[in-house]
């Protein structure tokens, strides 16, 4: 199983501190990030895009290209590419480019993307908010698997045979599916036969495994192999020296993040409760000791057999030092134990008796 974070580079006021950094500071922290998970031996780094003050990232490529400088074997995806309202052409051809520089190692992960800021700023309406993600994918599926395409849609001009260029060093280059819980585009993922990387920050694991069950049975219906099609999931976390340490440095970050989308979608506002029920064995908070984010990652292996867990570690502003510290846990101490126990046992794991012994003592 690989093992990575993703993150949306907030750049917003430490709940502790009050202190905001610079974008160019975070940038540069973000950098040193990379960086460092790449020393560590973990797989996968993720960046997302976003189009709203609070975060610095609006062009993941760009970004991860730079990353692509100071790392040697870590794979450098978008988490997201907000495909709906991006041109597939210059998606493709900025991640061939970033795979030509990382030699190798770009992916791309598409999504409709959990903000809408920039479908109104690239003057897409947002009633044709499903239309238009079916529309570009099926174009950048295209670009992917030849150099000269003929295609036409509703929602960009025609394209007649042109040639698209540069073409990346991976043939083809992977292309993630993105979805938070709708079963249409669990379904759309295994039919088209693209790997599905599934969103769980909140609520019980358990109730997305028939999501992954749909998708894999979509891939069957559709005359593909599911044991070929790799399953992400993505969840927010944390990881500390203690669990109490882990707890404390994390809630105040989350609870502004949570609290200001909260605001914006009428959802009720975080409680310090609800917050530790969800990093409790059965939640979906990865946010503890090695051991606790061991064991959670364990027991989301055997109910989902995933091939990839992805963690946000910064779900609002923290001190760079603290999430450097986090990725060294999760390089050294985590991924070390999830690999020894997923490669000696694949597919089963001890972690679902850890759970039980955790619940008995309430």
């Amino acid at each position: 199983m690989e093992l990575g974070i993703y993150t949306f580079a907030e750049a917003t006021p430490d709940p502790t501190t009050g202190r905001t950094v610079s974008p160019a500071e975070r940038l540069r922290d973000l950098l040193e990030e990379i960086e460092l998970a790449d020393q560590v031996g973990l797989d996968v780094f993720g960046v997302g895009e976003h189009h709203r003050p609070e975060y610095v990232v609006s062009a993941p490529a760009v970004v991860l290209a730079a990353a692509a400088a100071r790392t040697t074997r870590i794979r450098l995806t978008s988490a997201v590419t907000v495909l709906s309202s991006d041109d597939p052409v210059r998606v493709f051809q900025d991640f061939a480019t970033l795979d030509l520089l990382s030699g190798g190692r770009a992916e791309i992960m598409a999504g409709r993307g959990s903000f809408i800021e920039s479908y109104p700023l690239f003057g897409q309406n947002l009633d044709d908010y499903d239309e238009l993600f079916v529309e570009r994918l099926d174009l950048l599926l295209q670009l992917r698997e030849r150099d000269r395409v003929t295609w036409a849609g509703k929602h960009r001009p025609p394209i007649h045979d042109r040639g698209v260029y540069p073409r990346p060093l991976q043939d083809p280059l992977p292309v993630w599916i993105a979805v938070g819980g709708t079963p249409q585009s669990a379904v759309r993922a295994g039919a088209l036969g693209l790997p599905l990387a599934l969103a769980i920050i909140g609520g019980a694991p358990e109730r997305f495994v028939p999501l992954v069950e749909l998708y894999r049975e979509s891939a069957r219906r559709a005359g593909r192999d599911p044991a070929t099609l790799p399953v992400g999931i993505n969840s927010h976390g944390f990881i500390a020296d203690s669990s109490r340490q882990a707890a404390d440095d994390a809630y105040p970050p989350y609870a502004d993040v949570m609290g200001r989308i909260g605001r914006e979608r009428g959802w009720p506002p975080p409680s310090r409760a609800r917050f530790e029920a969800e990093r409790a064995p059965r939640g979906a908070l990865l946010i503890g000791d090695p051991q606790e984010v061991t064991d959670k990652i364990l027991f989301e292996h055997e109910l989902f057999g995933m091939d990839r867990m992805l963690i946000q570690f910064s779900v609002g502003s923290m001190p760079h030092g603290k999430i450097m510290r986090s990725i060294e846990l999760f390089g050294t101490v985590v991924a070390p134990a999830v690999r020894r126990e997923t490669g000696a046992r694949p597919g089963a794991t001890p972690s679902l008796a850890a759970v039980h012994r955790a619940d008995a003592a309430g």
